[in-house]
């Protein structure tokens, strides 16, 4: 099973029916370890790979939960860190707020280009991850400043909280078994995701020729609507995020793959944090 995430599908992340693969065929004298499989396997010249992993001895070198936890902290301190800055450093008041949202979008465009370089690079670069996450954060300070500045005060803290309770909750549901991370499940959310962003880009094309709201997906009621559809979708990356780090812990993925690890959770976190905050501007301007 390929990882819906971009990060994680250049990995191949897999794991099915609780076994789980790096994009290898399993075979019976591997002990269904991909990392014991040097035909297909891209790190089965990892000296710390067992063929079997039930019997390994505790290893250095292999990513460990301590290392995404870590990693992923650092990421996401990078994009507060942007987002602080452009809030303070980009007003948006009347009279700046065409410069400061210039300035959004092409460091948004900035991080788009960064982060797909990164995907599909064989190995992570924290150069690449951390520029990513500092971009990002920049787009996400001149937003949230907009949206407390001419919608509501309380939106920001609102939609970090908010996400802050969608991840607990996924990682407490996924822990527990609630969310069982298949094949069907990944399909559905992919599919899922592909006909969401086919929508928003065709009402961002009438916007775009009409003005206004395109065809209305991201106001009054239908936009209340593809808000929440948005934060589903959100979650359903996270609990497949959860299982490729599982699956990478479990196999003895590389150090440096936390990360990916690192990465994916990041983008992820951000797509449910943009969507929060786009529900929450509509239910308040509807007030």
């Amino acid at each position: 099973m390929r990882s819906s995430n971009p990060v994680f599908s250049r990995r191949g992340f897999s794991r099915d029916n609780g076994y789980a693969g790096f994009n290898t065929a399993q075979s019976p004298q591997a002990g269904g370890n991909p990392y014991a499989q040097a035909p297909t396997n891209p790190y089965a010249t990892n000296p710390y790979a067992q063929q079997d992993t039930q019997q390994a001895p505790a290893r250095s070198g292999v990513m460990t939960i301590d290392d995404v936890v870590a990693r992923t902290a650092i990421t996401l301190g990078t994009v507060v860190a942007g987002a602080v800055v452009a809030w303070l450093a980009l007003p948006v008041d009347a009279a700046h707020i065409g410069k400061s949202y210039g300035i959004a979008f092409g460091a948004a465009l900035v991080a788009f280009v960064l982060a797909m370089v990164q995907s599909f690079k064989r190995k992570p670069t924290p150069a690449l991850i951390l520029g990513y996450a500092a971009f990002e954060g920049v787009f996400l300070g001149v937003i949230s400043s907009a949206v407390t500045t001419h919608v509501s005060a309380g939106a920001v803290p609102q939609a970090v909280l908010g996400t802050m309770a969608v991840f607990a909750g996924v990682l407490i549901a996924y822990k527990t078994r609630l969310i069982r991370v298949n094949r069907r499940f990944t399909g559905f959310v992919m599919a899922a995701a592909i006909g969401f962003m086919l929508l928003m880009l065709v009402n961002l094309l009438f916007s775009a020729i009409g003005g206004g709201d395109g065809l209305g997906f991201r106001s009054g009621g239908l936009g209340i609507l593809f808000g929440i559809v948005g934060i589903i979708l959100g979650a359903c990356f996270l609990a497949i995020d959860f299982k490729q780090v599982e699956d990478g812990i479990t196999y003895g993925a590389p150090r440096e793959e936390s990360w990916l690890a690192a990465f994916g959770l990041t983008m992820t976190l951000v797509w449910i944090y943009l969507e929060a905050l786009r529900l929450i501007s509509i239910l308040q301007g509807n007030d």
